[in-house]
């Protein structure tokens, strides 16, 4: 029994971290590709145009 409270224990969010509305995944990947994309595009503007 005990074994088993402390496996749940261990799995459960902690409570701060548990208010915090965390976005979804794939925006973050989305939003990395984006700023990779603009920050080389104003890097090598002279070059492509």
């Amino acid at each position: 029994m005990s074994e088993k409270k402390f496996e749940e224990q261990e799995s459960a969010t902690p409570p701060l971290m548990s208010r915090i509305a965390f976005p979804k995944a794939k925006y973050g990947l989305y939003i990395a590709i984006a700023i990779i994309v603009i920050v080389l595009s104003i890097m090598y503007k002279d070059f492509i145009i």
